[in-house]
């Protein structure tokens, strides 16, 4: 099956996507060499597997070029920007699970922050002027939804959403210094599904943080029991209620970020616009794929929120992008990539 290669060659820009093996990364790999783009990608590995850059050629038939390094070390960094004459930057690299950076937070603010720093100090030392950051909702804080671009950002609960309020702050600061370095920062949501072809998806290393792949893995048998952290909040069965995207329409709001971005900072909200609870996400990936998931309610998890699911009126009013595939998708994807996944 023809997954999206590409049949013209036909190169608009040179996009860096760091963490770009990854789950959202790999995906945007994906898109924008489906948009005739050309990717090179920086990768640690910590939290990606070096197999998905071979799959990404067998999808698009395109082998992007592929660098092995942490983007916290600027002289690495500067290589890339010598070697390649860079139009864009999509930053995803960095730590991400809300629960470990409670545990863990000089780890993730020395990550989180310095790559910010290192890749914004590269973009205008080489005239790079388009620069597109995977920020998330937990810069909202806790605060009613639905979740609006212009709502003022309050304390986030958690070291991980520090990390990215604090580098939307140094991008947004960056940009008003240098008018030339433009600067989209995405604020999505709950990314889960995988690719149609089943050959790449949400791959953690360990046991997984997110809600997704422990289920996939509970399904498949490799772990025992999904733990679902408290039934006590006021939602509509207890548990928390998130506002899940299938991660390739997530992958295309990318596309469409750094290909709409000329000037200034631009703020977007990438979800649905609707809340699913737990629950609701469970028993919809247990009916759809008929195999069952095993789960025990255990208590809250700190820093975790109640509700949370984005106003995404702006995304497709600027940008002329939508969330089109349903949770019932999202749950499929993910348990086809599961299962090819040996």
């Amino acid at each position: 099956m023809d997954y999206g290669k590409r049949e013209v060659a036909v190169i608009n820009m040179n996009i860096l996507v760091t963490g770009g093996l990854g789950f959202i990364g790999s995906h945007t790999t994906i898109e924008l060499i489906k948009n005739n783009h050309t990717v090179i990608i920086a990768d640690n590995l910590i939290n990606s597997k070096i197999g998905v850059l071979d799959k990404i050629v067998t999808i698009t038939g395109i082998k992007p070029t592929f660098y092995k390094i942490d983007v916290t070390d600027e002289a690495k960094v500067e290589e890339i920007f010598n070697n390649h004459k860079i139009d864009g930057v999509i930053h995803f690299a960095g730590l991400k699970a809300v629960g470990e950076s409670v545990s863990k937070p000089l780890e993730y603010y020395y990550n989180n922050l310095v790559s910010t720093m290192v890749l914004s100090k590269m973009c205008v030392k080489y005239g790079v002027g388009k620069f597109v950051f995977s920020s998330s909702a937990t810069v909202y804080g806790d605060q009613p939804s639905p979740l609006k671009e212009d709502m003022e950002l309050k304390k986030t609960t958690n070291p991980y959403g520090e990390t990215k309020a604090m580098s939307e702050r140094i991008l947004t600061d960056t940009s008003k210094a240098n008018e030339e370095f433009a600067v989209s920062l995405l604020r999505y949501f709950n990314p889960v599904g995988a690719h149609e072809s089943g050959l790449i998806g949400e791959d953690p290393n360990g046991i997984p943080n997110n809600l997704m792949p422990f289920v996939t893995k509970v399904a498949k048998g490799q772990l025992e029991k999904l733990n679902v952290f408290g039934n006590d909040y006021d939602t509509i069965d207890g548990t928390g209620v998130r506002d899940y995207i299938h991660v390739v329409d997530l992958a295309k709001g990318h596309v469409k970020a750094i290909e709409n971005l000329n000037s200034g900072v631009n703020i977007y909200n990438l979800g649905t616009g609707t809340g699913t609870s737990v629950l609701e996400l469970v028993n919809t990936f247990i009916k759809v794929n008929k195999i069952d998931v095993p789960y025990e309610i255990v208590g809250r998890r700190p820093g975790d929120i109640a509700i949370c699911f984005a106003d995404v009126s702006k995304a497709e009013k600027e940008l002329g992008w939508k969330a089109e595939l349903t949770i019932e998708d999202m749950v499929r994807d993910a348990w086809n990539f599961e299962k090819k996944n040996i």
